[in-house]
């Protein structure tokens, strides 16, 4: 998929690799009421929109919202202007408010409002990500959100308590987000014993989870440990030799690709 309306925030599924049926949630029956501010946000997003591109979005990411067809980068440049102009408290409720509207644009630039390395004080900022990770129901939007995570999750170790709950979630999404939100851990180059902890951690939930057959669960699994490939390929080779032969083969597969 190389449409410019779709933004790669992670690892998009390529052509063809998405399974054929995902199960999402319906869409809400009414409109949410806004804030002035994040109606006039989202009227500024919606002036871009265009209905072609709109339609193949819809079709793509199969996750029943409304869809504009903007471009990310012009998405990008709306809340690089909205960043400078507003305090953090006046972000984050915009950032609410926009999540809200279900609008898949709009959803994306709520994450971007909170995807920033500083951030004092940002207890609202995570917690806001932890409510939205909660009704998570699709890998798009998902990753943005948990990308913006990751940032508050780096900042505070500690929240990995937080995380760790949202592997026994009942929604596959928050389930996956576990994992995707502690990837900085697998990426690190020089890590510290209290970042080797939290990537043991994560590979711990990377094995637990083996049993689940979803796709979307598999290939985070093999991302994770791709990417820890990349960074300490003796500790990659050591979970697929332990634990490899549970994964789907598209996921043993992916998880290797690195490896020699």
């Amino acid at each position: 998929m190389t449409g410019t309306f779709v933004d790669e925030p992670m690892d998009e599924p390529e052509d063809g690799q998405l399974p054929e049926a995902v199960e999402v949630a319906d869409p809400a029956p009414v409109a949410p009421v806004l804030s002035d501010a994040a109606q006039a946000a989202l009227d500024r997003i919606a002036a871009f929109a265009d209905p072609a591109k709109a339609a193949e979005a819809a079709e793509y990411h199969k996750v029943k919202r409304r869809y504009l067809g903007v471009p990310v980068p012009q998405v990008e440049e709306l809340v690089a202007e909205w960043r400078a102009d507003l305090s953090l408290d006046d972000r984050i409720a915009l950032a609410a408010d926009l999540w809200r509207s279900d609008v898949h644009e709009a959803m994306v630039a709520a994450a971007k409002l909170l995807a920033q390395a500083r951030m004092r004080p940002d207890d609202a900022a995570w917690s806001l990500i932890c409510d939205w990770a909660q009704g998570f129901n699709g890998w798009a939007t998902a990753d943005h959100a948990t990308t913006a995570g990751q940032k508050r999750l780096v900042a505070d170790p500690s929240r990995i308590d937080t995380v760790a709950a949202w592997t026994q979630s009942p929604n596959m999404w928050t389930r996956r987000a576990a994992l995707v939100i502690t990837l900085p851990y697998a990426k690190m180059n020089f890590p510290k014993e209290a970042d080797l902890a939290i990537r043991e951690t994560a590979l711990s939930w990377c094995e637990s989870s083996i049993a689940d057959r979803d796709w979307f669960i598999q290939k985070a699994i093999a991302w994770w440990v791709r990417d820890l490939s990349k960074h300490d390929a003796p500790r990659a080779r050591a979970f697929l030799d332990a634990h490899g032969a549970g994964l789907k083969s598209f996921a043993r597969k992916e998880a290797a690709r690195f490896l020699p």
